[in-house]
């Protein structure tokens, strides 16, 4: 139990709040911070926002809360930290938070579990090319078929995957997936050929890794100099059957480069993240047979949402008992985060 409890206030759309925190969740936060917990908002300039606001040490923030700027600060002249209980704080904390020196916490590194692991798996199911397997056996249905024969270059055995980006995201999924039999490559530019050693793959560059993976797997934060670094140059430099998943953001890829590819039927693709977010509705995409294509649930989804809760909550606890964040985030590293 920390030494006292901080004066928090919750900043978010108002209809997941109980999506982040269930009841014992809830209880878990009331326990380490003094607030009340059914009251949110979602506006700092709203009538009922002032006086909170001005009580107010933590900001515990999700998605939808409104963007931390001078305004906000001026009317929280108490506000020490943001805690945001999800990923990305790029939209929320303005300058004027790194300006006057409010502390900023994360939930990134509990996002990044589901994005993992949804890639590690959706990396071995391309590779066993359930894909067309699934629409094969549908217009086969009930008779013999000869799945051997018809998909004999199928499967995960000595198989080459390709990292782009060592984020954490990135690291987390050659880490799930070393155990396999399969040569790991990694495009990053921030990283050495020895670094890349010790995490157990090989570094290449991106148009190599490009031509010789089966799987290219995509875990860039979306940068100016990142936008559109898949293109239709190295679209065609894959190999013919190969897959492209990019779980990281819709940016990475041009979109109308890889839709021609998709269309014509010669790679495979997992998009769970496009530009723009919702494809318009008459997107080739939705309908491609060789296409797994999910409306941005890489990330944390359901009950996954509480792992994000208990991470904040987490971090206010340290706080309390005068500890530093252990997902503290700096005004230096956004330049090379999602």
């Amino acid at each position: 139990m920390p030494v006292r409890r901080p004066r928090t206030l919750l900043a978010m759309a108002p209809e997941l709040r109980s999506r982040l925190l269930d009841d014992a969740t809830a209880r878990r936060l009331c326990e380490v911070a003094e607030l009340d917990p059914e009251f949110v908002v979602d506006d700092f300039a709203g009538p009922d926002a002032a006086a909170a606001l001005a009580e107010a040490e933590i900001l515990l923030t999700f998605w939808g809360a409104p963007a931390v700027d001078a305004r906000a600060l001026a009317a929280a002249p108490r506000l020490k930290a943001v805690v945001h209980a999800a990923g990305s704080v790029k939209q929320l904390v303005t300058d004027a938070c790194w300006d006057r020196g409010i502390v900023v916490s994360s939930a990134a590194p509990a996002n990044s579990l589901p994005v993992a692991e949804y890639t590690v798996a959706m990396v071995l199911l391309s590779n066993k090319r359930v894909l067309q397997l699934r629409e094969e056996y549908r217009s086969v249905r009930g008779r013999p078929h000869d799945w051997h024969l018809r998909y004999g270059h199928a499967g995960n055995y000595r198989r080459t995957v390709g990292i782009v980006g060592a984020s954490r995201i990135g690291r987390r999924v050659i880490e799930l997936l070393r155990p396999y039999d399969l040569e790991l490559l990694l495009y990053d530019p921030y990283v050495s050929a020895d670094q890349a050693e010790r995490l157990g793959v090989r570094a290449v560059a991106l148009d190599e890794l490009c031509r010789i993976s089966d799987v290219v797997s995509l875990h860039a934060p979306a940068l100016p100099e990142t936008r559109s670094m898949i293109d239709r140059r190295r679209l065609a430099l894959m190999r013919d059957g190969a897959t492209l998943i990019n779980t990281a953001r819709g940016s990475l890829v041009d979109g109308a480069a890889v839709t021609d590819e998709l269309a014509s039927g010669r790679l495979q693709a997992v998009i769970d993240v496009t530009d723009p977010e919702v494809l318009p509705a008459d997107s080739p995409l939705y309908d491609l047979p060789n296409v797994l294509l999910t409306p941005h649930i890489a990330g944390s989804l359901g009950n996954e949402l509480h792992r994000m809760a208990d991470s904040a909550i987490d971090e206010i606890a340290r706080y309390a008992a005068g500890l530093p964040f252990a997902h503290r985030v700096r005004r230096e590293d956004l330049d090379r985060m999602a």
